[in-house]
């Protein structure tokens, strides 16, 4: 079977909902990353106790990370590019 005829094939509505449920998992996995980096970046009264304790340098690395990591994930969601068995 050639690679566009694989493409082309219809899937089964087991296949449409775990393709859905893999995207509502990449969008909600997006948004608590950038939610995530934001919280270290810019520490609220509530987190600054914990975040004030590690090297800041190191913080905002890892807030740089998730917010990247965040992003990925909500392409990852809107592009519909799994792979399948």
């Amino acid at each position: 079977m050639a690679l566009e005829e694989f493409e082309k094939e219809q899937l089964n509505n087991r296949e449409k909902n775990a393709l859905l449920m893999r995207r509502i998992t990449n969008y909600t996995m997006g948004v608590f990353f950038i939610a995530m980096g934001f919280f270290f970046m810019f520490p609220t009264r509530l987190t600054a106790r914990f975040v004030n304790q590690y090297d800041p340098t190191i913080i905002k690395i890892f807030a740089v990370i998730c917010w990247l990591y965040g992003v990925f994930r909500l392409y990852r969601g809107y592009s519909k590019n799994f792979y399948r068995n």
